[in-house]
Protein backbone atom coordinates (compact mmCIF):
# COMPACT_ATOMS: atom_id res chain seq x y z
CA UNK A 1 0.00 0.00 0.00
CA UNK A 2 1.09 3.34 -0.89
CA UNK A 3 0.49 6.31 1.14
CA UNK A 4 -1.37 9.34 -1.19
CA UNK A 5 0.99 12.38 0.32
CA UNK A 6 -1.00 15.47 -0.38
CA UNK A 7 0.52 19.07 -0.75
CA UNK A 8 -0.53 21.93 0.82
CA UNK A 9 -1.64 24.71 -1.31
CA UNK A 10 0.65 27.21 -2.57
CA UNK A 11 -2.07 30.17 -2.87
CA UNK A 12 -5.44 29.38 -0.65
CA UNK A 13 -7.22 30.69 2.59
CA UNK A 14 -6.41 30.66 5.90
CA UNK A 15 -8.68 27.68 6.74
CA UNK A 16 -7.67 25.27 3.32
CA UNK A 17 -3.77 26.20 4.14
CA UNK A 18 -4.18 24.63 7.55
CA UNK A 19 -5.86 21.65 6.62
CA UNK A 20 -3.61 20.99 4.10
CA UNK A 21 -0.54 20.65 5.65
CA UNK A 22 -2.16 19.12 8.83
CA UNK A 23 -3.48 16.39 5.67
CA UNK A 24 0.17 16.62 4.45
CA UNK A 25 1.76 15.53 8.39
CA UNK A 26 -0.37 13.03 8.49
CA UNK A 27 0.04 11.61 5.24
CA UNK A 28 3.84 11.51 6.15
CA UNK A 29 3.55 9.51 9.31
CA UNK A 30 1.50 7.04 7.66
CA UNK A 31 4.27 6.81 4.90
CA UNK A 32 7.25 6.49 7.59
CA UNK A 33 5.08 3.60 8.09
CA UNK A 34 4.85 1.82 5.38
CA UNK A 35 6.17 -1.87 4.55
CA UNK A 36 6.90 -2.41 7.75
CA UNK A 37 6.83 -5.50 10.24
CA UNK A 38 4.48 -4.99 13.36
CA UNK A 39 7.71 -5.85 15.00
CA UNK A 40 9.88 -3.40 13.08
CA UNK A 41 6.90 -0.97 14.28
CA UNK A 42 7.59 -1.69 17.71
CA UNK A 43 11.11 -1.10 17.58
CA UNK A 44 12.03 1.19 20.24
CA UNK A 45 14.69 4.12 19.84
CA UNK A 46 16.69 3.77 23.07
CA UNK A 47 16.86 2.56 26.02
CA UNK A 48 15.10 3.69 28.57
CA UNK A 49 12.95 5.34 25.50
CA UNK A 50 9.57 3.67 24.88
CA UNK A 51 9.52 5.67 21.29
CA UNK A 52 8.58 3.61 18.51
CA UNK A 53 6.73 4.25 14.98
CA UNK A 54 3.78 2.22 16.55
CA UNK A 55 4.08 4.51 20.09
CA UNK A 56 3.84 7.48 17.37
CA UNK A 57 1.21 6.54 15.53
CA UNK A 58 -0.80 5.88 18.97
CA UNK A 59 -0.13 9.00 20.31
CA UNK A 60 -0.98 10.94 17.38
CA UNK A 61 -4.19 9.15 17.94
CA UNK A 62 -4.08 10.80 21.59
CA UNK A 63 -3.51 13.74 20.47
CA UNK A 64 -5.83 14.38 17.50
CA UNK A 65 -8.97 12.98 20.05
CA UNK A 66 -7.39 15.58 23.05
CA UNK A 67 -7.82 18.41 20.93
CA UNK A 68 -10.56 17.99 18.57
CA UNK A 69 -12.73 15.36 20.34
CA UNK A 70 -12.68 16.56 23.86
CA UNK A 71 -11.55 20.25 24.19
CA UNK A 72 -13.20 21.23 20.47
CA UNK A 73 -15.78 18.78 20.21
CA UNK A 74 -16.62 19.23 24.27
CA UNK A 75 -17.19 14.97 24.26
CA UNK A 76 -16.58 13.98 27.95
CA UNK A 77 -14.47 10.76 26.66
CA UNK A 78 -11.08 9.34 28.09
CA UNK A 79 -8.36 9.40 25.77
CA UNK A 80 -7.26 5.58 24.14
CA UNK A 81 -4.82 4.41 25.78
CA UNK A 82 -5.29 5.83 29.18
CA UNK A 83 -7.88 6.59 31.56
CA UNK A 84 -5.74 9.11 33.66
CA UNK A 85 -4.95 11.24 30.77
CA UNK A 86 -1.70 10.12 30.60
CA UNK A 87 -0.06 10.67 27.08
CA UNK A 88 3.21 8.84 28.03
CA UNK A 89 1.11 5.32 27.81
CA UNK A 90 0.46 5.84 24.31
CA UNK A 91 4.00 5.50 23.34
CA UNK A 92 4.42 1.97 24.86
CA UNK A 93 3.33 -0.28 21.78
CA UNK A 94 4.64 -3.32 22.95
CA UNK A 95 1.69 -5.17 22.40
CA UNK A 96 0.32 -3.53 19.90
CA UNK A 97 -0.36 -3.82 16.43
CA UNK A 98 -0.18 -1.90 13.50
CA UNK A 99 -4.14 -2.92 12.93
CA UNK A 100 -5.15 -1.54 16.32
CA UNK A 101 -3.00 1.54 16.22
CA UNK A 102 -3.86 2.76 12.99
CA UNK A 103 -7.50 1.75 13.54
CA UNK A 104 -7.58 4.10 16.17
CA UNK A 105 -5.08 7.15 14.45
CA UNK A 106 -7.51 6.98 11.37
CA UNK A 107 -11.06 6.84 13.79
CA UNK A 108 -9.44 10.08 15.61
CA UNK A 109 -8.67 11.72 12.07
CA UNK A 110 -12.04 11.44 10.58
CA UNK A 111 -13.47 12.76 14.26
CA UNK A 112 -11.39 15.56 13.85
CA UNK A 113 -12.05 16.38 9.92
CA UNK A 114 -15.76 16.30 10.90
CA UNK A 115 -15.68 18.26 13.79
CA UNK A 116 -13.19 20.96 12.50
CA UNK A 117 -15.35 21.05 9.13
CA UNK A 118 -18.59 21.62 11.60
CA UNK A 119 -16.77 24.90 13.00
CA UNK A 120 -18.30 28.13 11.62
CA UNK A 121 -14.88 29.21 11.13
CA UNK A 122 -11.23 29.39 12.94
CA UNK A 123 -11.90 32.22 15.37
CA UNK A 124 -14.16 29.68 17.26
CA UNK A 125 -13.15 29.73 20.84
CA UNK A 126 -13.04 26.74 23.25
CA UNK A 127 -11.97 25.82 26.62
CA UNK A 128 -9.04 23.69 27.38
CA UNK A 129 -9.48 22.60 30.62
CA UNK A 130 -6.09 20.57 31.13
CA UNK A 131 -4.58 24.24 30.72
CA UNK A 132 -6.98 26.10 32.44
CA UNK A 133 -7.30 28.71 29.49
CA UNK A 134 -9.41 29.31 26.33
CA UNK A 135 -8.19 28.88 22.64
CA UNK A 136 -9.16 29.29 19.63
CA UNK A 137 -9.40 26.39 16.73
CA UNK A 138 -7.27 28.62 14.66
CA UNK A 139 -4.67 27.55 17.42
CA UNK A 140 -5.22 24.23 17.57
CA UNK A 141 -4.82 23.73 14.54
CA UNK A 142 -1.51 25.58 14.14
CA UNK A 143 -0.79 23.06 17.51
CA UNK A 144 -1.26 19.99 16.26
CA UNK A 145 0.33 20.63 12.67
CA UNK A 146 3.41 21.58 15.31
CA UNK A 147 3.24 18.01 17.00
CA UNK A 148 3.13 16.18 13.55
CA UNK A 149 6.47 18.20 12.61
CA UNK A 150 8.30 17.61 15.91
CA UNK A 151 6.93 13.65 15.94
CA UNK A 152 7.59 13.54 11.82
CA UNK A 153 11.13 14.12 12.66
CA UNK A 154 11.57 11.60 15.34
CA UNK A 155 9.76 9.11 12.75
CA UNK A 156 12.46 9.60 10.28
CA UNK A 157 15.37 9.06 12.57
CA UNK A 158 13.15 5.83 13.96
CA UNK A 159 12.05 4.37 10.42
CA UNK A 160 16.47 4.89 9.35
CA UNK A 161 17.02 2.67 12.28
CA UNK A 162 14.81 0.37 11.05
CA UNK A 163 15.57 -0.11 8.15
CA UNK A 164 18.02 2.36 6.31
CA UNK A 165 15.14 4.38 4.57
CA UNK A 166 15.79 8.50 4.65
CA UNK A 167 13.91 11.22 3.10
CA UNK A 168 9.90 12.59 3.47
Amino acid sequence: MTTERPWPPSIAGERETLRGFLDHHRATLAMKCEGLTDEELRRRSVQPSTLSLLGLVRHMAEVERAWFRRIVGGEDIPLVWSDAMDFQVAYDATGSTRAEAFQAWQSEITHARRIEAAAPDLDVVVHNSRAQEDVSLRTIMVHVILEYGRHNGHADLLREAVDGTVGA
